[in-house]
């Protein structure tokens, strides 16, 4: 019976392998093993062991082969992050143990992993704003909280992460330029609706509602479409605009029409006052509020329509009205019209009920636009007549002037009619000149028209022809009255020699003109030439008769008879 040893203690824990083996042949001896049992049990446990040391081996190459892995894999890491990252730091795993080369390797490692972390990081954020500017742009930015950005592990450069960078500014750089574009946009829209007095909101939300209300941190929309359909909207509200203003100022030109034939007090045109101060204004200037609402223009519709129905009722007092204004611009140009006639044509056609009134009134307003632009081309030579009017008034005043004896002797006045004689006789001395160039004028006229120049139903130029006939007349009644002068002067000396001195007049006794004209005598150079010829003719009469003895027979100078005495 084998007896069992008992356990070892501690302190027998660090026996060796030749006092249990030695402890093992005395167990034997005492179980009385063969030697054939002893070898065999010895044979096998030393196959044990070995089995054991075999084991052992075996595991300790894998970890040293595992060891080798991790470190050829770090240092394949490494190297893949060094390209991945793009850096051009240079690493060795050194010498010494496998242990030793992975904890030098194993630092390194870890920074370039937390570099790769941090780069991804970078490249995915840089990606997902670019991708999210792109889908604003394309307008379909809701898409973009689904979106998962791919990041492309193996070129994390500083440089690939500078592109996308750039582009990334490019893209920021563009939605603001976006989106100032479509905040002008909208303020144009504001201010055409204050204008138009259209509803603002309910025009921007049609377009894009988060142009009005962005909902969950949703910017405003600055897709292509949004933008495209602001830039229509903008343009169509401005041709609105432009419409809007031109019909106003058709309104309002008509209007001012409707008061100035119609005669209406200023408190009803200062009704509209907003609507014809609109009539020079352009379209940049425009900026009232409401002044170009619908409801203004309805207002002025109804209103040109009722003074239409107004202007029908009194449309016979206009039509007078038009003809007399006619009439008055014939007469300030000094051009013949039949005016009873005329009224008479207008009063047949206005009893017949056969022509419209509008047509009629706006023919009217033909004829006098057409009589305004004749006038016009006779205002240059109406203005010269006028200075002809004048030159010859004052003509006519210098001759009773200068046959005033008395012109000289003190009085009142002299002084101020001495200086009319000397600004007349300046004015007297262009009269030759002025009337040929009037006469120029009026046969120039004439020739371009095709007609007649008359002035007050006569001839200008037979009224200026007959003038410098007439003015000849008188230069040469003036120079047969100097030499008349001459003569009696000669003769009251030859009667001074003869008979001795005349005798001394009275002190009270005057000559026959004892007045110096001071007013201007308003006639037409052609309805005063008869008389002025007449008077002279009776006062040259008298003053030969005053002078010259009744016996008095005057002889010519190569008279035998007068030689001879």
């Amino acid at each position: 019976m084998t007896t069992l040893l008992p356990a070892p203690s501690h302190s027998h824990s660090q026996t060796t392998c030749a006092s249990l083996l030695q402890e093992l042949q005395i167990i034997w001896d005492e179980i009385g093993e063969s030697d054939g049992e002893r070898d065999k049990m010895l044979l096998e446990l030393e196959q044990e062991c070995l089995d054991i040391y075999r084991c052992k081996v075996e595991s300790t190459r894998k970890y040293k082969a595992d060891l080798h892995h991790s470190l050829a894999q770090s240092e394949s890491e490494i190297a893949s992050l060094v390209s991945a990252l793009g850096e051009h730091s240079f690493f060795s795993r050194g010498k010494g143990t496998l242990k030793q080369q992975l904890s030098s390797v194993k630092p390194v490692l870890e920074d370039l992993r937390s570099k790769k972390e941090q780069r991804v990081k970078d490249f995915t954020e840089t990606q997902l704003q670019i991708a999210r500017i792109c889908a604003e742009i394309a307008g379909n930015g809701q898409s973009i909280m689904s979106y998962d950005p791919q990041v492309n592990e193996c070129d994390l450069t500083v440089k690939k992460l500078g592109e996308l960078k750039s582009h990334l500014q490019e893209l920021q750089n563009e939605k603001i330029i976006r989106l100032q574009k479509v905040n002008s946009h909208i303020n144009m829209i504001h201010e055409l609706s204050v204008v138009m007095s259209f509803d603002f909101l309910k025009t921007v939300s049609g377009i894009n509602s988060s142009l009005i209300d962005p909902a969950n941190g949703q910017s405003k929309s600055i897709s292509n479409d949004t933008l495209a359909k602001l830039t229509g909207m903008v343009h169509s509200l401005q041709q609105d605009k432009q419409k809007r203003l031109q019909k106003l100022q058709c309104l309002g030109n008509t209007l001012i029409e409707l008061w100035n034939l119609l005669d209406l007090p200023a408190d009803e045109q200062n009704k509209f006052e907003h609507v014809t101060s609109l009539i020079s204004s352009s379209i940049d200037k425009v900026s009232g509020e409401g002044c170009l609402g619908l409801v203004i223009i309805e207002q002025v519709e109804v209103e040109v329509e009722r003074l239409n129905v107004l202007k029908a009722s009194k449309m016979k007092e206009l039509v007078f009205k038009r003809q007399n204004e006619l009439e008055e611009i014939y007469k300030g140009v000094h051009m013949d019209v039949n005016s009873d006639a005329a009224r008479q044509i207008l009063i047949n056609l206005m009893e017949s009920d056969n022509v419209d009134m509008s047509n009629l009134l706006s023919s009217m307003d033909d004829q006098i636009a057409k009589a305004k632009q004749e006038a016009l081309s006779r205002r240059d030579i109406l203005d010269k007549v006028e200075k002809w009017k004048y030159a010859s008034e004052e003509e006519k005043w210098l001759d009773d002037y200068e046959k005033d004896g008395n012109r000289y002797s003190a009085g009142r006045g002299v002084h101020k009619n001495l200086k009319r004689a000397e600004k007349a006789r300046i004015l007297v001395s262009k009269l030759p000149s002025l009337v040929e160039n009037l006469i120029a004028k009026v046969k120039a006229w004439e020739l371009e028209k095709g007609i007649p120049f008359l002035y007050d139903k006569a001839s200008l130029i037979h009224m200026l022809e007959e003038y410098i006939v007439l003015r000849q007349e008188r230069e040469e009644e003036k120079r047969r009255s100097r030499e008349q002068k001459r003569l009696q002067e000669q003769f009251a000396a030859e009667q001074e020699a003869l008979f001795g001195s005349r005798p001394k007049k009275p002190l009270g006794q005057t000559n026959s003109m004892v007045g110096t004209p001071i007013g201007r005598r308003v006639s037409t150079p052609s309805g005063r030439q008869g008389g002025v010829s007449s008077l002279k003719e009776r006062r040259g009469s008298a003053r030969v008769n005053n002078l010259i003895p009744l016996n008095f027979v005057a002889l010519s100078k190569d008279d035998p008879v007068s030689r001879d005495n």
